[in-house]
């Protein structure tokens, strides 16, 4: 922890993510990567009904009412990735400490470096599909740069949980028959 002081927000918010009532849901690298993994098929399923939406005719309100449906498992997904990170980008910086500063910055580069990427992939799609109809298909821009912002938005939150380590095991808890031994 830094020598700033923390607020009483910053207080609660450091005890609310390091609550491990709900330990288990995160407790191996398989659970966090299926959290990540239905966190980011949510937020797909949620993008495409919106993009729905948007583009049909008439605009039919059952995309309102699934994706307001969606956005519970998304809001409980999103809730274990935090927690499995201990709120890695939830935290202010003042509430971290010099390991977690340091892994908030790595995690913020790679997810930089990807959302770049995808980025520049829709672009050069928007650019080909667009000299090969000879037209840019100007009514998917805007749907295809809204997901790119959502997924630049969420980007450090897959990154922090698919690369969140296992909880080391307690030091002072000893196996049975060890005791006997000392």
């Amino acid at each position: 922890m830094t020598t700033t002081r923390l607020t009483r927000y910053d207080r609660s918010m450091l005890q609310l993510m390091n609550d491990r009532r709900s330990a288990s849901w995160y407790a191996t690298a398989a659970r966090r990567r299926l959290a990540v993994t239905a966190h980011a098929a949510l937020t797909l399923a949620i993008g495409g009904l919106m993009t729905h939406f948007f583009l049909a005719k008439g605009e039919p309100l059952w995309p309102v009412a699934v994706m307001a449906v969606l956005l519970l498992p998304w809001m409980v997904a999103t809730g274990v990735i935090n927690s499995a990170t201990r709120g890695l980008l939830e935290l202010r910086e003042r509430a971290l400490d010099e390991r977690q500063s340091a892994e908030r910055s790595r995690v913020l580069a790679r997810s930089h470096r990807a959302t770049t990427l995808l980025l520049g992939a829709v672009a050069v799609t928007l650019l080909i599909t667009g000299g090969v109809a000879g037209d840019a298909p100007k009514a998917y821009a805007a749907p295809l740069l809204i997901a790119v912002l959502v997924v630049h938005w969420v980007m450090p939150l897959w990154v922090a949980g698919w690369h969140a380590q296992d909880e080391p095991a307690d030091d002072d808890v000893l196996e049975p028959g060890l005791a006997d031994t000392l």
